[in-house]
């Protein structure tokens, strides 16, 4: 016997499925996008989906801020060494980096030198450390160097995403241009 699913609508509600079960489900954005099929999005301005770049050594930190920050509708990239962090700001424009300063445990601060080079090849993208090893002395030359933010780990997803938030929405600021 095949299931059959009914979709009922009352003028003004939220559309409901109802299952070959009778169990009725109430779904809402991405999932109802899904389930019931694309809106109409002919009226809609369109906006570009920001670019986020994820720099961390751990992979399970790429891993969950990744799948986060996708749900929330970003187009997210990872990378985990130094090597690989370089091409692809080499080859992409990030609306905003997430990185940690270490990425190796032989090098203390390669995040730095991540730093000044996203400033040497995109000055507005928005730059937020996310790092185990803060200092005020660290942090201080992570901003000399053109972050925006410095966050210390650990740090629920939910405030990095609003200080991702509150940057997009922020004109970025003159950053001095490392030396």
């Amino acid at each position: 016997m095949a299931a059959k699913t009914i979709t009922a609508r009352a003028p003004g509600a939220e559309t409901v499925k109802q299952n070959p079960f009778g169990t009725l489900k109430r779904v809402s954005g991405r999932l109802k996008q899904l389930w019931v099929g694309r809106e109409d999005n002919s009226h809609k301005e369109i906006v570009p989906t920001p670019r986020l770049l994820i720099i961390d050594d751990e992979e399970s930190i790429c891993f969950s801020m990744s799948e986060y920050f996708s749900l929330q509708g970003y187009r997210v990239d990872t990378a985990q060494e130094l090597d690989e962090a370089e091409k692809l700001i080499g080859s992409r424009e990030y609306r905003v980096v997430i990185q940690d300063l270490r990425l190796t445990a032989t090098r203390n601060a390669d995040g730095l030198d991540i730093i000044k080079m996203i400033r040497g090849q995109n000055p507005f993208t928005r730059i937020i450390v996310l790092t185990a090893y803060g200092s005020s002395e660290m942090e201080d030359e992570a901003r000399r160097c053109g972050a925006d933010a410095f966050l210390r780990k650990p740090k629920p997803l939910s405030q990095v995403a609003q200080v991702v938030q509150g940057l997009l929405e922020s004109p970025p600021k003159q950053t001095a241009r490392p030396a």
